[in-house]
């Protein structure tokens, strides 16, 4: 290659690294930060109330037609459904990943157009809503009350009014949903004055429809050839409680009126009362804030902190801001603890080399080649749309160690020759690069190939692969560039020709480097020993590669599975479920024991609490949830790491909360499918049959499961033992009175249920009138008793007409894919990881699920399940068929390269020891390590075997060109590998914030390499030996004639002394 130009040209060489890193700048500062890649699905949600309803009834009337439409709609994976006893229902659709959102969200709209026929009135009244979201949350807000004196509608509505509308503005926000009500005009019937008057809820419906209305009654003097025109208005809609008292209910000829207020309260209050939320034990209201697919999470947080900021500043007296949860702060810390190690890994390297090289000018060239590649990288990943996140800068980390191995390659192969005599820098740099151009470009090569197949993976583990394995084979582009081009021209400039300083006095650092020579040389003479015993014990040579192999192969099978580590969110979620019929105010009170539990813990610092709703099961009256948020990470000793909280409130809930049951966990670590850590799965009822059945082979299969030592724990909130009542109409006697169903079945929603009845403005919202019995009239069955119907002139009483049966149900009703389905969460055993607990659901189904029943995985599970090894094994056969091949056209032999490819799996081999003793699963970040490792490991034997084939070319002996290619090589092999293994001890060695990741990735990667270069460097020049006398078996070596060959520059150097 004529790469004289460049070495000749330094100015030339340092213009396009200069141009390389500008444009990298200027790619970092557009680049977004996220915590991963975009991996979550785009998920549609479709949701609606149907007041009064129970499960069932909202499970047949709405959620059935809706998804009967829903389903099937282009690249839809799976749909979950719930429907509740408080008349919410929600479908949940997700999509194939990379499928774009909106034209999700315009697909579903759709389907849901065509559903609204089928839809009972009240519902469409209400309205469908489909939006755009993901299903695990960005951040939570909460407003709170600093004092007693301001209500909790108060505080929930100037959430509503003025924050919530702010945040919806924000882009990238799919929804900001507040954990509390409406304002609504809620207007409390008394039964027993209404039926004194003769009326019933129908007849106050009518009323409002008549009187609170907006109106459009015309002008005076419109084309009347007046002179002026006159508006005329109506007052419209009523706006305060007292006008609505003074709605006329009935007149009589004799001057009679009856208002409202006469046979009802009516006051300001919430459209429903099954929220209660409080931050640190004082009267608040949250918001749950979730992103639309595919925004950027972190320019999301830092646009609603900046506002919230904004916000503060107009707060009325007594109210405050928190920030429960921010998914923000761990990613910024991470990326921190990532930075740092880059820079440390960076000054263990450059020390690693300086050792090596003795002299700080060579120092100076690879460090100045890894700035130069790393931060080159970043323009290209601006160009194909990357960002910087954990997974690509973990592969920044890693690609030092390749940067630093190309710049040293060249800085060695120029020290070379200035050892053999070369007394002109210029004119080495030059001879050398001839030599090893070759080499270099070959290596590189490979190195992108180990890394590109990988990028074709399918799934969720396929998108980090794919940022990890191009980012790495950018950078590895940029250091071949710089190593042809910037490097030799620096050697040329800063190297200096060796001389002898012999009877100088010598300083520390000379002494130093003194005796690192001479102890280099002892070893590289037993090396060379060693290296000849292996090459004559062939057998062992090869029952060494066998053993490697065998035990990679097992501890591969065995080392759990995992998608990404547990980390330390800085956050904890707890849900807290009270047995059956459990009325709010009791759940609320055992909310507040809780709340007392954790005020104890020092390392926690917010505390919300939500009652009313949980993030397992939904909402509902027995229902609670808290979102703990931990103290600052640098705050909190080793003790107080979130699993060793959460294992503490677990044993202090246990003593103290006898009447709930209290489940602790952390967020997921991936956001989009669910919003526990750990597996997820729906069981399902494929035979439509019996409810109760269904439960109790649910709780036989989960008590199966739990008996597994891979599960911690397996549960499920599903529970059809809610009491109820069966409400039984005698349709004969109702028809006998002249009255239908409907009219009782409507005059006991109006009553019991709540009746969206009409609207009014305030505050320049639109709100509803709902309409209800007041809360004591209501309170038992027997109140049923002074509940009227009108019959003719007479009112009788509904229980003539009515009787109930006591029965038990279920709260809520989830369907998956169309089928009843139970919803069962769970944590895999410590020791074990989620693929453990995935084989132990499989096992246990296969045994205990009978005919009919069957279960499907959702969120993150689903992905990891799909994702498993076969595709993976796949990926690593074709990364070492492309090393292969690649290494076969180079040597133009199908046999040689095999020297290269049985090295590998000592390194692989060695990654899984150092997993297995560290507990360390096999995870993305440890396959990273692994791809990263199969280019390095080639790349050490293809220099011991490229060398040993040069020598062997000119004459030597198979045998001693082994020996003597080995040797050449034993220098630069032990730089790089050792300056890998130093450099990223800090991330194995990692505490605090993300430190799950940068173990697995720090332990697999020093492992593989420390195992891999010590067998490496011992077994491939026997390797060599063997497969290079195979090969001249059937193409006998072509000599090269090394009389002449580079005479002419020998000759030129030394006409110059």
């Amino acid at each position: 290659m004529k790469l004289d130009n460049f070495i000749n040209r330094p100015v030339l060489s340092t213009v396009i690294s200069i141009f390389i890193v500008l444009l990298g700048l200027i790619g970092l500062f557009a680049l977004p930060v996220t915590q991963f890649p975009d991996i979550a699905p785009p998920t549609i949600s479709v949701q609606t109330t149907y007041t009064g309803a129970n499960a069932q009834a909202v499970l047949n009337s709405v959620v059935a037609p809706l998804e009967e439409q829903i389903n099937g709609a282009q690249n839809m994976t799976y749909m979950t459904s719930t429907a509740t006893n408080t008349g919410n229902a929600t479908i949940t659709v997700y999509f194939e990943q990379g499928y774009d959102p909106d034209m999700a969200a315009i697909d579903v709209q759709n389907r849901v157009a065509k559903a609204q026929g089928l839809l009972p009135a009240e519902v469409t009244k209400v309205g469908v809503i489909t939006q755009k979201r993901q299903t695990s949350m960005l951040m939570a807000v909460s407003v709170y009350a600093e004092d007693s004196t301001l209500s909790t509608e108060f505080v929930e509505n100037y959430l509503k009014i003025n924050i919530i509308p702010q945040i919806q503005r924000v882009s990238g926000v799919g929804d900001a949903m507040v954990l509390g009500a409406d304002y609504s005009m809620r207007i409390w019937l008394k039964p027993d004055v209404m039926a004194q008057y003769g009326l019933m809820p129908s007849d106050i419906s009518a009323v409002l429809a008549e009187q609170n209305i907006e109106a459009a009654p015309g002008q005076f003097g419109e084309w009347g050839k007046q002179s002026f025109q006159y508006i005329m208005k109506y007052k419209g809609r009523l706006v305060t409680p007292e006008e609505f008292e003074q709605i006329v209910v009935k007149a009589t000829p004799d001057g009679e009126i009856l208002y409202l207020k006469d046979v009802a309260d009516v006051e300001l209050g919430r459209v429903s009362y099954g929220f209660q939320s409080k931050v640190n034990g004082r009267t608040a209201a949250t918001a749950m804030i979730f992103q639309t697919p595919g925004s950027n999470a972190t320019e999301i947080i830092k646009n609603i902190l900046v506002m919230l900021e904004d916000a503060k500043k107009d707060l009325p007296k007594g109210l405050a801001i928190e920030v429960p949860m921010n998914t923000n702060e761990f990613l910024e810390a991470s990326i921190h603890e990532v930075l740092k190690t880059l820079l440390e890994a960076f000054v263990l390297v450059f020390l690693v080399v300086y050792i090596f090289l003795q002299d700080i000018r060579s120092t100076i060239i690879p460090a100045i080649a890894i700035p130069v590649a790393l931060i080159g990288t970043f323009f290209v990943m601006n160009l194909i749309g990357f960002s910087i996140n954990l997974i690509t800068l973990s592969a920044l980390v890693l690609a030092i160690a390749i940067v630093v191995d190309d710049a040293i390659v060249v800085v060695e192969a120029v020290h070379a020759k200035l050892d053999v005599g070369y007394k002109s820098a210029r004119r080495a740099s030059i001879d050398a690069m001839g030599e090893i151009a070759g080499a270099l470009i070959s290596i590189t090569l490979v190195m992108m190939l180990v890394f590109i197949p990988v990028s074709f993976m399918p799934g969720t583990s396929g998108v980090f692969y794919k940022q990890f394995g191009i980012t790495m084979a950018i950078s590895i582009a940029f250091s071949a560039v710089n190593a042809l081009t910037l490097s030799p021209a620096l050697c040329a400039i800063f190297l200096k020709p060796h001389e002898d300083h012999e009877g100088k006095k010598q300083s520390i650092v000379k002494r130093f480097h003194t005796a690192f020579n001479a102890a280099y040389d002892g070893l590289l003479e037993k090396y060379k020993g060693v290296t000849k015993f292996f090459i004559k014990a062939k057998a062992v040579s090869l029952l060494i590669v066998a053993i490697a192999i065998g035990v990679m192969v097992w501890l591969m099978g065995s080392t759990p599975t995992a998608l990404v580590p547990d980390e330390d969110t800085g956050t904890i979620f707890a849900v807290i479920d009270m047995p059956p019929a459990t009325s709010q105010e009791r759940t609320g009170e055992v909310l507040d024991q809780v709340d007392k539990i954790l005020s104890q813990v020092p390392a926690i610092q917010t505390r919300v609490m939500v009652n009313g709703y949980s993030f397992v099961a939904g909402q509902g009256a027995t229902y609670g949830a808290f979102i703990i948020k931990l103290k600052n990470w640098e705050e909190r000793t080793e003790d107080e790491r979130s699993d060793k909280i959460v294992q503490q409130l677990y044993a202090m809930a246990g003593q103290q909360i006898k009447d709930g049951r209290v489940m602790f966990f952390a967020p997921p670590m991936i956001s989009g499918y669910s919003v526990t850590n750990g597996f997820d799965f729906k069981l399902q009822d494929k035979t439509g049959g019996d409810i109760n059945k269904f439960h109790g082979i649910a709780m036989n299969f989960l008590a199966e499961l739990n008996k597994c030592p891979e599960i911690q724990m397996a549960y499920t909130t599903f529970n059809p033992s809610f009491p109820q009542y069966l409400v039984d109409i005698d349709v004969a006697k109702v028809k006998q009175a002249g009255l239908s169903p409907q009219t009782i079945l409507s005059t006991l929603q109006g009553y019991y249920g709540g009746m969206y009845v009409s609207n009014f403005n305030r505050f320049g919202k639109l709100y509803r009138v709902m309409m209800q019995a007041t809360p004591d009239s209501r309170v038992s069955p027997e109140t049923l008793n002074s509940i009227k119907v009108r019959n003719g002139a007479e009112m009788a009483p509904i229980s003539n007409f009515v009787s109930l049966k006591r029965v038990y149900g279920p709260d809520l009703l989830s369907r998956f894919n169309m089928f009843t389905a139970i919803s069962v969460s769970g944590t895999p055993a410590p020791g074990y990881s989620s693929g453990d607990a995935i084989a132990a659901i499989e096992r246990t189904a296969k045994d205990y699920l009978p005919q009919g029943y069957g279960y499907e995985y959702a969120g993150m599970t689903r992905e990891e399940q799909s994702s498993s090894g076969s595709a993976t094994a796949i990926i690593f056969g074709l990364c070492f068929l492309f090393v292969y091949l690649l290494l076969s056209a180079q040597y133009e032999s199908y046999i040689l390269p095999l020297a290269v490819i049985l090295s590998i799996p000592f390194g692989l081999m060695g990654t899984f020891i150092f997993a297995k003793v560290g507990g360390i699963t096999n995870n993305v970040y440890l396959q990273i390590a692994l791809i990263m490792l199969i280019g390095l490991l080639a790349k050490n034997a293809i220099l011991i075997v490229e060398f040993a084939v040069e020598r062997r070319r000119t004459g030597m002996s198979i045998v001693n060109a082994a020996v003597a290619g080995a040797a050449a090589r034993l220098r630069p092999i032990l730089m790089t590998s050792l300056a890998l293994i130093i450099g990223l001890l800090p991330m194995m060695l990692a505490t605090g914030v993300g430190a799950n990741g940068n173990n697995a990735l720090g332990a697999g990667s020093i492992g593989g390499m420390l195992i891999g270069m010590i067998l490496q460097v011992l077994i491939v020049p026997a390797l060599f030996v063997i497969f290079q006398s195979i090969q001249e078996k059937f193409t006998p070596i072509k000599w090269k004639d090394t009389d002449n060959a580079g005479i002419e520059s020998e000759l030129e150097q030394y006409s110059r002394n």
